[in-house]
């Protein structure tokens, strides 16, 4: 058996590199083929395992796929974006829980970890927002690696989207990822990416 860390785990192979990082692309527009409820929740099943400070998982998602949770979200949707997101054939809203930490006695029992945060809204808030981003990254890696495409975003309404989706709960928006398999029809040129040694250092 391959162990699951340390060092003689071996890398991925290039076509697994590939799909997930140096051929994969940001797509705009998606073929007319419906993403199965059995995918969405094998996504979040590797969404969950990545991880997030103290296991507090903050990370919320709503995957729309009628049209019934799109003509709710589209109001939210800025004009540039609306109708690639209605044709996308699932919308997930990455969003984030605001009392995460009541999980923390189920998902990290060992320590009293709810203390740490219990009291300090500013640390409460950072920590939903930076985990629950995360968890938006991972999400976008774990579709990939079931060989959906993506289309992260912004340019819409988060408070309206709060309203239509979240109204009565402590979930807050992030931002949002079209789902499916790209056609490839408005697809931009790849754009530029740097050099490692102009972005980075090895101190």
């Amino acid at each position: 058996m391959i162990p699951v860390s340390g060092p003689h785990r071996p890398p991925l192979d290039d076509a697994s590199l590939d799909a997930l990082f140096r051929a994969a692309r940001t797509h705009n527009s998606f073929k007319p083929e419906p993403v199965s409820e059995t995918t969405i929740r094998a996504l979040f099943e590797l969404v969950k395992m990545g991880p997030t400070s103290a296991n507090g998982l903050p990370g919320r998602f709503v995957f729309i796929t009628s049209e019934a949770g799109k003509a709710k979200l589209a109001p939210a949707l800025s004009s540039n974006n609306r109708e690639k997101t209605l044709k996308a054939p699932v919308v997930a809203i990455v969003a984030h829980d605001m009392r995460w930490l009541d999980n923390l006695p189920r998902f990290f029992p060992h320590v009293d970890a709810k203390s740490w945060f219990e009291g300090n809204q500013a640390s409460i808030e950072e920590t939903a927002f930076r985990n629950g981003t995360l968890m938006g990254g991972y999400l976008i890696m774990a579709a990939r690696s079931l060989g959906l495409d993506c289309g992260p975003m912004s340019g819409f309404d988060k408070a309206k989207v709060d309203e239509a989706f979240f109204e009565g709960t402590t979930f807050r928006t992030n931002f949002l990822v079209n789902l499916g398999y790209g056609d490839g029809e408005k697809m931009f040129e790849r754009l530029p990416r740097p050099d490692f040694d102009e972005f980075c250092r090895i101190a």
